[in-house]
């Protein structure tokens, strides 16, 4: 295997054993209420670089450990003393110990030149910019172009019954739907698409007790259709000028 992705690797398990394997329950309670003056926050960020500097397996790399462990406990304060606890904060302090990883890891193998042409063969690459155009159309205007076909279906629904799902669910299953399909397209698994749509029938259209029920399926079901009918379009498209 590549040193470099050898490295990365390294990086990324110090990172997934400090933050969540080593991080227990009550430690982290600990934490959000001591905040800056909780010992586990010392101890937590130190893990971050000893790791790092451990699985590297190059006494020479303790500046970038250090670097690793005085970013993660910056990052870990700047959280500490946000008023919420929930899915934007811990997927934005995870995108930053990511980015500290990426730019250590880019350190050591020098690769902070590299970083200018590989996006420039990105950016000049017909698959990879086909590719992006086409997750891109599924997962915005594709979802908006289903809301407005359906939107008097679903007024019906609205109308004859109570609401009876999650505030937004079906648009973020639809999004995941279609990113899915997307990719079984371009990875050539065909076959994959038509348990997709098994295992989401046997889910939506299980319940069959309420009233208006048939209304809820057939709406569902009409969404679903031009979900798969439009990512699979779109699929094929990038396949047969793309590839």
């Amino acid at each position: 295997m590549n040193p470099a992705i050898i490295i990365l690797l390294q990086l990324l398990l110090a990172h997934i054993l400090t933050d969540f394997v080593l991080q227990p329950s009550s430690l982290i309670r600990h934490k959000r209420q001591l905040k800056g003056k909780s010992w586990f926050l010392y101890i937590h960020a130190f893990l971050a670089g000893f790791l790092s500097l451990l699985f590297l397996q190059n006494l020479e790399l303790w500046l970038t450990a250090v670097f690793i462990g005085v970013t993660h406990f910056i990052i870990d304060l700047w959280k500490l003393q946000q008023n919420k606890d929930n899915l934007k904060f811990f997927l934005l302090d995870q995108f930053l110990h990511l980015v500290i990883i990426v730019l250590a890891w880019l350190y050591i193998i020098n690769g902070f030149d590299k970083i200018f042409p590989l996006l420039n063969n990105l950016l000049t690459d017909t698959y990879f910019l086909a590719a992006l155009i086409g997750y891109l159309l599924i997962i915005f205007p594709t979802g908006f172009l289903i809301g407005k076909a359906t939107q008097r279906w679903q007024e019906e629904i609205e109308i004859s019954h109570k609401k009876n799902s999650l505030e937004a669910a079906g648009r973020y299953i639809g999004i995941f739907e279609r990113i899915l399909v997307l990719t079984f397209i371009l990875t050539d698994n065909f076959s994959a698409i038509g348990f997709l749509i098994a295992a989401k029938s046997i889910l939506r259209f299980s319940d069959k007790s309420e009233t208006g029920a048939r209304k809820q399926t057939e709406y569902v079901l009409i969404g679903t259709l031009m979900s798969f009918a439009i990512t699979i379009v779109i699929g094929l498209l990038i396949r047969q000028f793309a590839f």
